[in-house]
């Protein structure tokens, strides 16, 4: 320590007067140390041990003057009892002779003490029980020191030359060895081993080459040397006879596959999985710059079309105010680079669908809030492998330099402006052709077994029900009015829906109820129970022309009219509720009818997710199994499980922007990633990790994943789209798609597993929280009531943390003017 002049007096430990090299000690009172650092503070020389000095055990500590620097300044504080006496008091030398007499002396050793060992060591020692034969062998006395004389002898000469004693077993009886008692001295081996493994990874890779040629002496001199006339003459017979038997037969075709008893064995472990592999990728730079995709949907009938929709990203939205179209693009595989079909868009498009009772009627949701109708059915020869071009008038639209034209198709109509959301439409679905909805949220009948209602959601917080058909009063009002309508219409525009165009509203609305009093529930995704009657024998969304059903014929949308509520017949097991995932990670389950007593106050929610939920999608084998993505993890729900989800995914490093079951093996998912890549996940292997992962699947983002399955060659794909506005195709091996044996029953003994695990935990917090409250209420009669304070003591309390506050402030300001650091304020003079 270094210790000023001012300190030194103030504590008598002034340097060579009050301590010298003789006496060097000096003890200090902690109190007085303490009350200089209170007094001077930061500028106290103790101030840096302040905290070491108030944690001293003893009433005073040492300081010594170290004249010589030893510890490289002029005084050194001690810091703890054992050394204070230590110093105070050091041990003496001890003398040559006292050295001496501790070498020299012998340990004596100590008695033994039985402790029981010696009765172990008796037991194991040998000791000779039986009593012991005695021989005794007599000799003449005459033949003691007589020469002896040796010879050879055949042991055949004499009957007694030798005896032989061979051993044998006695069948009388026989011992076998039950319990051995032996000792083993065990060590572990230890081996240090190393090895370099190489990485196996694929990658796309590319070089460009130039080929080295002969000049024209060269190739001469090659083509008439004899050495190739030979080689020529040796080769031509067996190149040609290979040929032969290469034509006649494929030698390299797998006969395992050929026979198809791969896939009836069961489960085959043969076939090692080798994972996802990139197909094609899809992309056209003249629709698709500086833009991103926020929708994809494969076509439900035509094989290898899928569309896209194409929104500008924010940061373009920014900085480009210039206006520009907006479209759905139709992709084919066997054309990868231009769009087949473009749907006109009036805005962005955030969600679409197409109609799942005739698939050339398409719905979307815009930025803007409006919904918008297409019908693609003239132009649905363009998206056909082999269809004919469409002889109806469109707008055509050229792309780049390609000499093909790709048709425009308009759209019918959009929703009216002030009966749209006031946000932007985040999900679309239409309602299954089994049933439709009244003014009310009633589920009844539909006669018609067509689709014909749409349900929209959007941040705004509301859902709505929209109707496809025109209303009776419209109906009556527009049959004068044809022939000027007609008039209007532009000739390119379908008239499908001409009668819902700028006036298309709402059937009726569902606000979600507020979960906390100050925030909304602003819903991104929902998912509703696909509802199957049980007199028909359609399933879910099939409708009668794919069924093969040639008896009924589905009228046109342009004919449809919505019917009379007093012939419409109720269904009461339809499912009403919803499962909605919102902007705040929550997981909302509520019923969408409009109760007199209760309007929607039915309703649960859960937050599982950080961040925005992304995905709510039911399993096609499951109708109560719901998947939810969202953040940087996943969560399974059971329909009517209103305590939580059943399984919760770990948090993974990267966010988790989509996610999708797999159509043809129950348990097995897909999941892509913020960073591009996409992870397997199957519920019979692992649940804690997935059990694949294809990295860097895209470039950017990912927005959408869809899987497909080719009916006519029997292959499987996965498309997935990214925030560059590409898509590419993958092609799922036949480990993931190809379902196990029971798979779906074992899945659901796991999923009812998981349910009573999460109905047990439930039970136990409900009784934890009970016996809670009944020791907290039993605490709070047990407890003396504590005395009210009158007006004078509280008067007193707030007095002395006044003078606290303000000696504070004091201490405060003189500190920062003995620093330099303290400014007056702006009224001090």
């Amino acid at each position: 320590m270094v210790l000023t002049s001012a300190t030194q007096e103030l504590f008598g430990c002034r340097a060579d007067e009050d301590v010298t090299g003789e006496s060097p000690f000096k003890l200090l009172r902690i109190d007085d140390i303490v009350q200089d650092i209170k007094t001077r503070a930061a500028v106290s020389d103790f101030s840096p041990v302040k905290q070491t000095i108030r944690d001293y055990p003893e009433d005073e500590i040492l300081l010594v003057f170290d004249r010589d620097f030893t510890y490289g300044q002029s005084f050194y504080l001690v810091l703890t009892p054992e050394a204070k006496e230590r110093i105070l008091n050091p041990p003496k030398p001890e003398t040559p002779e006292e050295i001496e007499n501790d070498v020299s002396k012998t340990p004596e050793p100590r008695p033994w003490i039985s402790q029981g060992s010696e009765q172990e060591i008796e037991k194991e020692s040998i000791t000779e029980t039986p009593e012991k034969l005695c021989f005794k062998f007599s000799k003449v006395r005459r033949t003691f020191g007589a020469a002896v004389c040796f010879s050879d002898r055949s042991s055949a000469d004499a009957k007694d030359g030798f005896l032989q004693c061979p051993s044998y077993k006695d069948s009388r009886f026989s011992i076998k060895q039950m319990q051995r008692d032996c000792g083993m001295l065990a060590v572990p081996r230890l081996q240090s081993s190393s090895t370099q493994t190489q990485r196996g990874a694929q990658r796309n890779i590319s070089t460009q080459y130039v080929p080295r040629e002969h000049n024209e002496e060269d190739r001469e001199t090659i083509l008439n040397s004899k050495s190739l006339k030979n080689f020529l003459n040796s080769v031509t017979p067996r190149v040609l006879h290979v040929l032969q038997q290469a034509e006649i037969m494929n030698v390299f075709i797998d006969d395992w596959s050929t026979l198809g008893l791969a896939a009836e064995d069961g489960d085959w472990g043969g076939q090692v999985s080798e994972g996802l592999m990139l197909f094609r990728s899809l992309a056209n730079q003249s629709h698709s710059k500086d833009k991103k995709i926020s929708c994809m949907k494969w076509h439900p009938t035509i094989h290898g079309v899928i569309a896209v929709a194409l929104t500008e990203k924010k940061a373009q939205q920014l900085n480009d105010f210039t206006v520009k179209p907006s479209f759905i693009l139709f992709y084919c595989l066997k054309d990868p680079l231009s769009p087949q079909l473009l749907l006109e868009c009036p805005d962005d498009i955030f969600a679409f669908e197409f109609s799942p009772s005739d698939p050339n009627i398409i719905v979307g949701g815009c930025v803007n809030g409006q919904v918008v109708l297409w019908d693609i059915s003239a132009h649905v020869t363009h998206l056909q492998p082999d269809g004919k071009k469409s002889s109806v008038n469109t707008d055509i639209l050229e792309l780049g330099d390609s000499k093909e034209k790709t048709p425009v198709v308009c759209y019918c109509a959009v929703s009216s402006t002030e009966s749209s959301h006031k946000a932007p439409i985040t999900d679309v679905q239409w309602l299954p052709p089994t049933f439709e909805v009244t003014k009310t949220g009633v589920a009844v009948e539909n006669k018609n077994n067509i689709s014909v209602q749409v349900i929209t959601c959007s941040p705004d917080g509301a859902l709505m029900f929209w109707d496809v058909r025109p209303t009776r009063q419209w109906s009556l009002s527009a049959s004068g009015k044809n022939h000027e309508k007609s008039q209007t219409t532009p000739a390119t525009v379908p008239v499908t829906f001409k009668h819902l165009d700028r006036t298309w509203k709402p059937l009726f609305k569902v606000s979600l109820p507020k979960i906390d009093t100050s925030k909304a529930v602003a819903p991104l995704k929902f998912s509703l129970e696909h509802y199957t009657c049980n007199d028909n024998n359609t399933g879910g969304t099939t409708d009668n022309h794919e069924n093969g059903d040639s008896s009924e014929v589905i009228p046109d949308y342009s004919q449809l009219r919505a019917p009379s509520a007093k012939t419409l017949t109720p269904l009461d097991d339809v499912n009403t509720r919803l499962y909605i995932g919102t902007e705040d990670g929550e997981i909302v389950y509520m019923d969408w009818k409009q109760e007199k007593e209760d309007s929607g106050s039915q309703h649960t929610a859960k937050s599982v997710h950080h961040w925005f939920v992304n995905t709510v999608e039911r399993s096609p084998f499951f109708k109560d199994i719901i998947l939810t993505v969202g953040s940087w993890n996943f969560a399974i729900w059971k329909e009517g499980v209103t305590d939580g989800p059943i399984m919760v995914s770990p948090f993974s490093e990267s966010e988790y922007t989509v996610g999708c079951w797999s159509l043809s093996r129950p348990a097995v998912f897909f999941i892509g990633k913020r960073d591009g890549s996409t992870e397997v996940w199957n519920l019979l292997e692992k649940t804690d990790e997935p059990v694949e992962v294809t990295t860097h699947v895209t470039r950017a983002r990912m927005t959408c994943i869809k899987p497909w399955s080719d009916t006519t060659t029997k292959q499987h794909f996965l498309a997935v789209s990214d925030d560059l506005a590409m898509v590419h195709i993958l092609r799922i091996p036949k480990t993931l798609y190809h379902p196990s044996r029971k798979e779906i029953p074992n899945l659901r003994k796991y999923f009812e597993l998981e349910e009573n695990l999460l109905k047990d935990s439930s039970k136990r917090e409900e009784l934890w929280i009970k016996e809670k409250k009944e020791v907290d209420e039993l605490k709070k009669k047990t407890e003396p009531d504590k005395p009210e304070k009158n007006v004078e003591e509280e008067d007193e309390e707030l007095q002395a943390s006044t003078k606290l506050m303000k000696e504070w402030l004091t201490l405060e300001e003189n500190i920062q003017k003995s620093f330099g650091l303290w400014e007056a304020p702006a009224e001090t003079q």
